[in-house]
């Protein structure tokens, strides 16, 4: 099994499954995933943003972000408000619940960050994230949605 434990995709893909699995433990409380944690942060950063632009900021696939954004609807987080411009595009808010939510989840966030690093070294936890780093950027384009932040919202800026 050498052939397929020590290839860096299964490794990815085993970290990745790690890692959502110690965040959904830190934060059970909240009720809250990886990607619905991203896309409130988002949402908060960026008030008024769509559905598509939201989807480039974090780099999450449109089809499958509705389902998020309902989720996030369902539970009083997200409001979506029709864009004055296009009544057909609607724009996401953070409600008070969903301001509120953030404050309080950090905790249970920053520990989930510290436990998926907490068995390396400080100084291998710096290579190891300026490594995922660099791969993350120069592999971007290979991504079915690959991350496009900056002309989100460049786009995002003049329309609003």
């Amino acid at each position: 099994m050498d052939a397929v434990y020590t290839k860096p995709g299964y490794l990815f893909r085993r970290m990745q499954q790690i890692a959502v699995a110690i965040f959904v433990e830190e934060c059970k409380a909240y009720d809250l995933t990886p990607v619905q944690y991203a896309a409130l942060v988002a949402i908060r950063t960026h008030p008024g943003i769509d559905a598509t632009r939201l989807s480039a900021v974090i780099a999450f696939d449109r089809s499958t972000l509705g389902n998020v954004i309902e989720r996030l609807e369902s539970k009083a987080w997200v409001e979506r408000k029709p864009s004055r411009e296009d009544k057909r595009i609607k724009l996401l808010v953070l409600t008070k619940a969903g301001e509120t939510l953030l404050r309080t989840i950090m905790p249970s966030v920053d520990r989930a960050q510290a436990r998926m690093l907490q068995p390396l070294k400080p100084k291998d936890r710096k290579t190891l994230l300026g490594l995922m780093t660099q791969l993350v950027d120069l592999n971007n384009e290979a991504s079915r949605v690959p991350l496009r932040a900056e002309d989100a919202l460049e786009h995002f800026r003049k329309s609003g």
